[in-house]
């Protein structure tokens, strides 16, 4: 009986298979390499060319201006003003403190600044603008408008054609197309224009960047928007607190003309009394009755001014949010691809798309044959 010729497991048989798989491998490598060799006109011609793509994108490419504004979001944490409300408390007095509060976390700046609704609040804010040597005021949309030259591309639209933004408009009377462009400007700046991070999460300094064509757009986005910012943190965290102020100087008010009135009445009183004979008492009853009413009202107004003044610290103590660290200043950075640095990528990526190409067209050409 025959013996049957197994496969060798000697060692020796897996090292003569690397070896002829590398071998392979290395045979392969100078086959495509001889292959583009011969093409190392074309991939040398698209390489230039795509340098000189590079270098015309960088020379005419418009430099962003970044306006970066840091602040520090501030915190409060009682303190001292935790005891004067509870002691205000314990005596039915309500400062109206914490209106807002944990929405106006750090976290949560972070998206407020962010928002539609501030972001367009801060494009209707009014800022000066200087175009050939005229003086205005305009709102910051329509800075954008004429930053960008919008208005060239709404020559052939009848329905956009006299689009205005005036400063200090009220946006319940804009048409659809005033709603849609503004929508459209917030969305894109939001988008490629703004970003917004905070530096570390241990610490509550934010930072704000705004980067545009404009220089002087730039800064002052940068500025309307914390600006705006805080204006919707005073209205909305101290709301509470500042209805509570309205509401006690009405009432001192209204009680300090009632205090007025009954010193009036008294005074009218004891002179219609001068030299009355002592035993018509009835006759004094209408000066007796004033001088209780001065009495009691000056007791309420004591009280009544105590509980105003407090509330006022507490409406203080709310406000500010943002403490500002670093303001953007003129002249801000230039962003902008340097003509060397787009050449030589320009050339690299072509020359490196076209090697690519030539690869897989031959690897193709190869599998259907």
């Amino acid at each position: 009986m025959s013996e049957q010729h197994q496969p060798s497991n000697h060692p020796n048989h897996s090292i003569e298979s690397d070896e002829i798989s590398l071998k392979e491998l290395i045979q392969k490598i100078k086959e495509w390499n001889a292959y583009l060799k011969t093409k190392w006109k074309l991939i040398i011609a698209i390489s230039m060319f795509g340098g000189i793509g590079g270098f015309v994108f960088a020379y005419f490419q418009k430099p962003n201006y970044k306006a970066v504004m840091t602040f520090v979001l501030e915190e409060d944490k009682g303190g001292g003003m935790g005891s004067a409300m509870g002691l205000a408390s314990s005596f039915g007095i309500d400062l109206g403190g914490g209106g807002g509060g944990g929405m106006f976390t750090s976290s949560n700046i972070l998206e407020l600044m962010k928002s539609r609704f501030v972001v367009e609040k801060t494009l209707l804010n009014t800022v000066p603008y200087v175009a050939n040597g005229k003086n205005e005021n305009i709102s910051l949309a329509e800075y954008y408008i004429r930053s960008y030259d919008l208005r060239k591309a709404w020559e052939k639209k009848p329905e956009l054609k006299n689009i205005q933004f005036l400063p200090s408009t009220d946006r319940s009377q804009f048409s659809l197309q005033q709603d849609s462009i503004l929508e459209t400007i917030s969305a894109g700046i939001v988008k490629n224009n703004l970003t917004i991070a905070q530096k570390d999460k241990k610490v509550s300094i934010i930072s704000v960047e705004v980067k545009t064509e404009n220089q002087l757009f730039s800064k002052l986005f940068c500025e309307q928007l914390a600006k705006e910012t805080s204006k919707f943190y005073i209205e909305t965290k101290s709301k509470k607190a500042r209805l509570n102020v309205e509401v006690l100087q009405k009432q001192a008010d209204s009680i300090r003309g009632q205090l007025n009135g009954a010193i009036v009445s008294v005074a009218v009183a004891t002179d219609n009394v001068f030299n009355l004979n002592p035993a018509f008492n009835v006759k004094r009853t209408p000066a007796t009755r004033s001088q209780v009413d001065v009495q009691a009202n000056t007791a309420i107004l004591t009280q009544l001014v105590a509980q105003l003044e407090l509330a006022k610290v507490s409406l203080r103590k709310e406000t500010p949010l943002i403490q500002v660290i670093d303001l953007p200043i003129l002249p801000l950075e230039k962003e902008k691809f340097g003509k060397l640095k787009s050449l030589v990528l320009g050339g690299f990526l072509a020359g490196f798309l076209t090697v690519l190409y030539l690869v897989f067209s031959r690897l193709y050409k190869n599998m259907i044959e």
